[in-house]
């Protein structure tokens, strides 16, 4: 590592939490690059904390692949390959699908009004053929989506797991690539929520990541 993070500055959450994402984003935008090697003590060093919130992070940041451990040889950057982020394209659409249903059935009329709005931005972004703003909006719309859920599961599954999966749907690609057809797509999903279709928004989300 030749970049060192800022120090971490306290803003009252638990603090291995707040170690774990500083080190999981500087790994998504690249300052801790594929194969950089990660040292427990240049972390805290750097982040101005202990060397236990970082052995933490270091270890959950294992559990869901961004960073890989040899015993006693290295703790560095995991790489992305091709079968971790199809993986990860599949398991997103199916889960979302999931959401979208659960969503619809337990949200109140404001949470879902939220969450169509946010869900705007992305039927303007696929609109205009932004792939960049398409992926942004997108990720905004299912956080939205996921907190409409209610479920305590997927919140907490979400909160750990979110970083990989991150990572891994960055080279994400709409699968309609027509904007005209894909920007029908979403309406037609939009107005599944607003009518609380469950069982038709999930079909059609799936639709759209290829999942028919």
């Amino acid at each position: 590592m030749t970049t060192p993070l800022a120090p971490l500055v306290p803003s009252g959450a638990v603090l291995g939490d707040e170690v774990y994402a500083r080190v999981g984003e500087a790994i998504l935008d690249g300052t801790l690059a594929p194969g950089a090697r990660l040292r427990d003590h240049e972390l805290a060093d750097w982040l101005g904390v202990s060397r236990t919130p970082v052995r933490e992070a270091l270890q959950r940041l294992e559990r869901v692949g961004l960073v890989e451990v040899s015993p006693h040889r290295y703790t560095r950057v995991s790489t992305p390959n091709d079968k971790a982020q199809a993986d990860t394209l599949e398991f997103v659409a199916y889960l979302m699908g999931n959401a979208a249903r659960m969503a619809i059935a337990n949200a109140s009329d404001d949470e879902l009004e939220d969450a169509l709005l946010e869900l705007d931005a992305v039927i303007a972004a696929s609109r205009f053929d932004d792939y960049a703003e398409l992926m942004r909006t997108s990720h905004i719309f299912f956080a939205r989506l996921t907190r409409a859920t209610g479920n305590v599961a997927i919140l907490r599954f979400m909160r750990e797991a979110e970083l990989a999966i991150r990572r891994n749907i960055s080279t994400w690609r709409p699968i309609i690539e027509c904007p005209i057809g894909r920007t029908t797509a979403y309406e037609g999903f939009r107005d599944a929520m607003r009518e609380r279709d469950g069982v038709r928004a999930e079909a059609l989300l799936r639709e759209l990541h290829g999942l028919a």
